[in-house]
């Protein structure tokens, strides 16, 4: 019988290992955090009279990296109480306790003789079957068992998580020389099924495949800059979102890794390369071994390449002057080829728009990429099997939007090789036959199927079961569609509807496609699935259209928008078919509204929902204040029962505009019931809704039906209000917010009724639509609503 992973040890209780652990207590999975005994007391150890050998002295490197947990952002834990599914303890007294384990993931210094008297001393306490693997990201994985069993061997692996390991997507898997193909391939499948992450098999190599790649990138983005002589800013316009590149760019990056654990990684395949030019490349650049002399090396030390000074009540960001190594005000950067760029839609566009342009920082860019491009084209069968490890590593590993040689296809496989051959490039053998032989990509697309060249010959991309992509589906099963939404046909009686209007907004299309999706799906479907593949799923209703018919005193037309937006999710609650909602990422405001209607929401787990109306000025009213009273009301229906302090937990959550840190905290605010499902894999969520459909009509699905709701009344309203007035008089709200928790405990109150009173859902509409009226005329609420727009961010008026 397979051994099923579901105890871990965690050895090393240092940031990466500690996050390890959180990360596994996340999905459910206990472990045991050891590390070694310290050597010297503390001070508060000595005043409670402990020695050395108390317990709690030998375990409180892995007891702090716990509690750290807790506290650190951001956050590693989905939810503190995960911590609890962590065990500390040290490897003097608990290494035995390895053998109740299924896998040993040892996290300690990056040092291979360090390792290797590591490995030694686990060998004598490990049971043949049981998982060993290191996080390391660059030591030889061979190397570092060297001198072990065969069977040890044949049981361990590389495991290189990539930091911080909840939100980084990326875990490069990397067998040894005698690691069996099974348990290779049980890693794989339990890093990607149970820990959601996106995994590649790597060789054996310096830095293995995305830091390989990666490394070299700035290296070489270094190099560039000095001969085209730009300054950071420059190199971080260009080498941001228009190259298809995070936020973070170059030196923002650098940044944020650390510029002496950059120095490292890189020297790492200095040393251990041998061929001349790639070990030029590789060579310890003389900017970046000042900046680590003087202890500028980013934001863990408060300068890097950047740094944050405060000037007065606010601060600043100044970039270095990497010519004089002071820090300056930073410079505007635009030139036409940036321009073109910000103007393009999505990455493959904006990349392109980005060459095309003739000037310095085209021609910078261009040759930034075509070095990158080559050298990936190198490493093809050194570092990995194929080009699909290397595009994928460097799209989860470093967050481009396109790996290098999805990139290639896009600018021209042929253009581009021919421009460099121009230029006086060498193209690997492998690519110059494969042209040869007719092909101008490297990858290519027929019907449902996608395929990528491997050893000079067409081979088809595996599919993973669980994944639904609704571009795919939406090429040949298109119900119907507007500019805001589409109902896609998912097969076996399912339908599913996406958004895709300008940030997913809710304006009058997206109501205008639920509401004909609810009726076709109620004649032609079994189940109704809500969800989409945005970068976020829902951020809230149109926010512009409300405030120009606000400024515009269309009250009229502003009760009209609201009237339909509540009855549009009125309908999609009570549709005689399952409807499932699937978010992910932010879900605000409306998104929120319209997950509340589904029979059950099936979350992923890096999803932030908040009901956020305060924040301009207005408060919830597509049934979110409804939706959470009434399940407030079902879940205590004794009128018995006091539930003011539950009512004034939520009367906080919205008041204060509350946005959970994960699927799971939003169970904890109440936004998610325990019921609802936390999905861990991001492209295993549409899939999983789909299936929860199935299943709910399976059981022999019965619509929701009408209910009345017991409110608190005048009385409930009255200790709600009194919360705001202590929270006015201590100065931690303003006047404006005075008024809109008033209007809100009003509303979640159930208006002027006395306690206990039952009321439907219409009523309890009605006093949100009527409050959310009130609020629009207010000045201060357009003003709210209108630095939103312009901002991107709340104002305190």
């Amino acid at each position: 019988m397979e051994r099923v992973i579901r105890k871990v040890a965690v050895i090393g209780s240092g940031v990466m290992g500690a996050s390890i652990a959180a990360h596994l207590a996340n999905v459910g999975i206990s472990s045991l955090l050891l590390d070694v005994c310290p050597s010297e007391l503390t001070e508060q150890e000595r005043q409670k009279g402990w020695s050395l050998d108390d317990n709690e002295v030998r375990n409180r490197l892995a007891k702090q990296a716990i509690e750290r947990l807790k506290k650190t952002k951001p956050a590693p834990l989905y939810n503190n109480d995960f911590a609890n599914r962590i065990r500390p303890g040290n490897i003097d007294d608990d290494l035995e306790k390895v053998k109740e384990v299924d896998w040993v993931i040892e996290v300690i210094i990056e040092n291979v003789k360090v390792k290797q008297q590591f490995f030694e001393r686990l060998e004598k306490v490990w049971q043949e079957g049981t998982i060993v693997s290191s996080n390391t990201s660059g030591v030889s994985i061979n190397e570092m068992v060297n001198g072990r069993s065969i069977a040890f061997q044949s049981h361990f692996l590389g495991t290189h998580f990539f930091n911080p390991p909840r939100y980084m997507k990326l875990l490069e898997v990397i067998p040894g020389e005698y690691t069996k193909q099974e348990i290779v391939k049980k890693v794989a499948q339990f890093g990607e099924n149970q820990l959601g992450k996106g995994v590649v098999i790597a060789k054996d190599t310096p830095n293995f495949i995305a830091n390989r790649i990666g490394t070299y990138g700035l290296l070489v983005t270094l190099q560039e800059m000095n001969e085209y002589q730009l300054s950071i800013e420059e190199v971080d316009a260009v080498t941001g979102p228009a190259m298809g590149r995070p936020k973070s760019a170059t030196f923002r990056t650098l940044d944020l890794v650390g510029i002496d654990t950059f120095t490292h990684v890189a020297n790492n395949v200095y040393e251990k390369v041998k061929d001349e030019a790639e070990k030029n490349v590789f060579a310890p650049s003389e900017l970046l071994l000042k900046l680590v002399e003087k202890g500028w090396v980013g934001e863990k030390a408060g300068k890097g390449f950047y740094e944050k000074v405060r000037t007065g009540s606010s601060k600043e960001i100044r970039s270095l002057n990497v010519h004089t190594l002071t820090y300056e005000k930073r410079k505007q950067v635009s030139g036409a080829s940036l321009e073109a760029a910000k103007l393009a839609k999505g990455a493959r566009q904006r990349l392109r728009a980005l060459l095309a342009t003739n000037d310095q920082y085209s021609a910078f860019a261009w040759t930034v990429l075509k070095r990158v491009l080559l050298y990936s084209a190198e490493k093809v069968g050194e570092i990995a099997d194929s080009i699909v490890e290397i595009d994928q590593a460097m799209k989860w590993g470093f967050n481009w939007q396109l790996g290098p040689f999805e990139t290639w296809d896009v600018l021209g496989l042929e253009k581009t090789v021919a421009r460099m051959k121009q230029e006086g490039e060498v193209m690997p053998n492998w690519v110059n036959e494969w042209l040869a032989a007719g092909h101008t990509s490297f990858y290519k697309e027929e019907g449902q199927h996608s395929y990528f060249v491997k050893d000079g010959e067409w081979q088809k991309r595996g599919i993973n079961d669980k994944r639904i992509s609704l571009q795919s589906f939406k090429k040949t099963h298109l119900i119907t569609s507007n500019q805001g939404a589409s109902l896609i046909d998912l097969h076996d009686g399912v339908a599913c509807l996406e958004f895709h209007s300008p940030n997913n907004a809710i304006g009058a299309d997206i109501l205008q496609m639920i509401e004909k999706s609810v009726e076709l799906v109620e004649r032609d479907y079994i189940g109704l699935v809500l969800a989409n593949e945005g970068k976020h799923f829902c951020v809230g209703a149109n926010l512009m259209m409300l405030l120009m018919e606000a400024q515009d005193e269309e009250w009229d037309e502003v009760e009209h928008i609201i009237h339909i937006f509540q009855q549009t999710m009125q309908k999609l609650k009570h549709c005689e078919k399952p409807v499932v909602a699937a978010p992910h990422q932010m879900t605000l405001g409306g998104g929120v509204e319209v997950c509340l209607p589904a029979d059950q929401i099936v979350a992923q787990a890096e999803t932030y929902v908040g009901l956020v109306e305060v924040g301009v000025g207005l408060i919830p009213a597509g049934g979110g204040c409804k939706e959470y009273v009434r399940r407030m009301s079902e879940s205590i229906p004794c009128d018995q029962v006091d539930v003011q302090p539950v009512l004034n937990e939520l009367f906080q959550t919205i008041g204060m505009a509350k946005v959970s840190t994960s699927a799971d905290d939003a169970k904890r605010l109440g936004y998610l019931r325990q019921n609802d499902r936390v999905i861990i894999h991001e492209d295993q969520r549409i899939y999983e809704a789909k299936q929860t459909v199935l299943q709910l009509a399976r059981n022999g699905y019965q619509p929701q039906e009408e209910q009345k709701i017991r409110v608190t009344g005048k009385e409930g309203a009255a200790i709600m209000k009194l919360g705001a007035n202590q929270m006015k008089l201590a100065g931690a709200i303003s006047e404006h917010d005075h008024l809109i928790a008033c209007k809100l405990a009003y509303v979640l109150a159930g208006g002027d009724v006395r306690a206990g009173t039952l009321v439907s859902e219409q009523y309890m509409l009605d006093l949100e639509r009527e409050a959310f009226l009130s609020l629009c005329g207010e000045p201060k609420t357009q003003a709210r609503m209108e630095h939103m727009l312009i901002k991107g961010k709340p104002l305190r008026n």
